[in-house]
């Protein structure tokens, strides 16, 4: 079996001699989040990219990430929450002149009355409580003070409440790219199999979609997604924002197990080698899980701020090829763990 290796790209990796350098180092597909590109961004990505890849002798396949129903920030100046801070979230697409957050989700604000209070932001680096909301503005203390930027997720920590639907921004993509070859469409906070059904009446049978699992619904109806879906993404950012972090190893370990009833390549996403956005080696502990999980199924991995923002996008490549080679299922005569 041949693992994917799907690096994304960002401000880390965005010349062509280092797309070229990723492919060489094992990189099988290149991937663009929409939800931090403005259209036309956007278009300039793709221009520049499908210039790359038409001189390929084989060509990548070119992932972008399409919103779906996930709340975001809108646009703002990168900040630091403190605790104990009184912080206003507010219906918008800027920030208010007052300082407050922006979300520019109407269905966040109608979720708040049914949730436990709690809102995390940005990967659960963030935690507020809410002391008080309306049908545009919430009110809240920060719990667990973090960094903040334009359009990084925003959740309750627990609540089914959402609009699913796929928004303006992520239509129009759909229009700019639909036909487009070695287009694929990663498709974010799927919550059902009903919703992930929709998205495929949208987008068309001729698309490639990749069901984005990052809630505990869409972990238990994995198996009727992958019916609609050509590939499933185990997604832990947003799932332990959801469940916490001891709820989301419970998760986590629980759908590891049942791989094999699913009849789609499963990919491993969130933090796989988050040492090296930073430092140039991942540690002992990230091998040893990458290894765990290639041996449970997962068929590859995605590669995100490693390879996006961090300092050492090619080295983290490397290290996620290499990890690859250990496994016997990729070279059945390299030896057992046992006898090394």
């Amino acid at each position: 079996m041949n693992y994917e290796l799907i690096a994304t790209l960002g401000p880390s990796s965005s010349s062509e001699a280092l797309w070229q350098a990723l492919l060489s180092a094992g990189a099988t597909a290149l991937r663009l989040n929409t939800s931090h590109l403005s259209l036309e961004q956007l278009e300039a990505w793709l221009e520049k990219l499908e210039r790359f890849i038409s001189r390929l002798d084989t060509p990548p396949a070119l992932v972008l990430d399409l919103q779906g129903s996930k709340w975001r920030l809108g646009q703002l100046a990168a900040r630091q929450l403190a605790d104990g801070e009184i912080i206003d979230l507010v219906h918008g697409t800027e920030t208010a002149l007052d300082g407050a957050l922006p979300v520019p989700h109407a269905d966040f604000f109608q979720a708040a009355e049914g949730s436990n209070g709690e809102v995390v932001l940005n990967d659960a680096r963030v935690r507020l409580a809410v002391e008080n909301s309306t049908s545009d503005r919430i009110r809240a203390r920060v719990t667990l003070g973090g960094p903040i930027s334009s359009h990084k997720g925003i959740t309750f920590s627990a609540s089914d409440f959402r609009t699913e639907a796929l928004s303006e921004k992520d239509q129009a993509i759909l229009r700019l790219t639909r036909g487009k070859a070695s287009i694929r469409y990663a498709i974010s906070y799927v919550k059902d199999a009903v919703e992930m059904s929709r998205y495929r009446a949208l987008c068309g049978e001729s698309a490639y979609l990749a069901a984005k699992l990052e809630r505990q619904p869409a972990l238990e109806q994995a198996q009727q997604i992958a019916e609609t879906a050509d590939e499933v993404w185990l997604c832990r950012g947003d799932l332990g924002a959801e469940l916490g972090q001891v709820g989301m190893a419970e998760a986590v370990y629980r759908f590891s197990a049942q791989l094999n009833a699913i009849a789609l390549p499963v990919y491993l996403a969130g933090q796989v080698l988050e040492h090296m956005v930073e430092h140039p080696t991942p540690t002992r502990s990230e091998v040893c899980y990458l290894y765990e999980a290639l041996q449970k199924g997962y068929a590859g991995v995605i590669l995100s701020d490693e390879t996006a923002v961090g300092r050492f996008p090619l080295e983290s490549c490397r290290a996620a090829t290499f990890s690859f080679s250990l496994s016997p299922r990729l070279f059945p005569n390299f030896p057992s763990p046992e006898t090394l």
